[in-house]
Parts: structure tokens; sequence; C-alpha cells
């Protein structure tokens, strides 16, 4: 399959225009002070880009990411505030994890696990939500469950932790709860909605840990 044309626009360099091939492109600014160029995938937008200014076109640039960035904030909208946050935390990785779950509206602390030697985060972020569920069972709680990993969510849709950390004896509680918590998952239905928490939109999860 032939490469896709590519056109360069050259607002500061050597010489200015466009230009047809990155060699024809990188002569007029490798090594050119303040050089100012930006590659586009046809013509017609190489030769509107170029009618402006550079400032002008990174300008243009932020107004679309922003307007966006809006329209996906819309999409998602506010998180559902009566509801339950689980995040884990994790020295190095695999470290010392420890993992827990908050109300999300007023951050009190539900539960918390840990420390546990040689684990990840995507192994806490597992059993904090299964753990979550298991508790809102028996407490007949059905209110969502928020988490940031979209690991640990697929894992638990699964019914499956599909870590590639190695069991050893310095992990064998933590694999042992992984196994307690396939074995719930398998066993057992829920009907809280287990959500994604979307950090970019919401800023931190509310259980987060601080430690970043």
């Amino acid at each position: 399959m032939a490469k896709k044309q590519k056109f360069y626009v050259v607002w500061k360099g050597r010489k200015s225009g466009i230009f047809k091939t990155w060699e024809e492109c990188k002569a007029q600014v490798e090594g050119y002070p303040g050089a100012e160029y930006k590659s586009f995938e046809d013509l017609q937008q190489a030769q509107q880009a170029f009618q402006g200014t550079f400032s002008n076109f990174r300008e243009k640039q932020r107004a679309k990411r922003k307007l966006a960035n809006e329209r996906s904030l819309r999409q998602v909208g506010e998180p559902i505030m009566e509801s339950y946050a689980v995040d884990a935390a994790c020295s190095n990785n695999p470290g010392v994890l420890e993992y827990r779950c908050v109300h999300t509206a007023t951050g009190k602390e539900v539960f918390r696990r840990g420390p546990f030697k040689n684990g990840t985060n995507n192994i806490g972020e597992f059993l904090a939500i299964v753990h979550a569920l298991a508790l809102f069972k028996r407490k007949n709680i059905r209110d969502p469950i928020y988490s940031d990993s979209d690991t640990a969510i697929k894992w638990v849709k699964l019914q499956k932790c599909r870590t590639r950390l190695a069991r050893d004896e310095s992990n064998e509680a933590l694999f042992q709860l992984i196994e307690r918590a396939e074995k719930w998952l398998r066993e057992n239905d829920y009907e809280n909605p287990i959500l994604k928490w979307w950090t970019e939109f919401w800023g931190e999860i509310p259980a987060d840990f601080g430690r970043k």
C-alpha cells in the first residue's frame, strides 16, 4: 500500500511555503532558530493554514481542542454523588499495596485494606471493587461504584484477575484474596452499577490516596 502524501507548511524557516516531502521541509527548518512548521494530510488544509500565521493556527487548534473537551464533558456529564469510589495505591509497581473505598459525596472512608507485600495497582483496584460489591450486597446498598481503572473494571466483568504478577511467598495472602474475589464473582449477582471515574473531567477520584 502506497504511503499517503503529506504536505508541510513552513511559516518560518530558510524558505517559507508548502512542501511536498519531509526532506524539503527539513532543509528549511533544521537548525533554524524558532522554526515554525507543521504537516497536513491534504493540500487544502495546508493552503488554508499557510494563509494565516503559525500562532493563529495554534490558537485555532487550542479552540478546537477546548470545544471537543466541552462536548465530551457534556456527554460524560457529572458524577453521581450518591455513590462510592474505590482506589488503590502501590509504592512501586509491584510493591506494597493498599486499597480503599469512600462515599463519593462525603469522602467518608468505608473500608481500607493493606498493606500487602508485592502487589500491583491493578490487583488493588480489582480487589477494591469486588470487596465493595460483596459488602454492599450484604448491606443491601445498590448505589454505583466508581473506579478510574479500565483494567480492573474489565477484570470484574470477566470474573477473572488477569494479573501477570508471579505468585510467591511474599504475596501468597494477596493471591488468596484474589481467588476469593473470583469465586465470589462466579457465585453472586450484584445490582451496583460499576462506573468509570473520568479523571480528565472530574479530577482525582475521591478514594485517591494522594501519593502521586
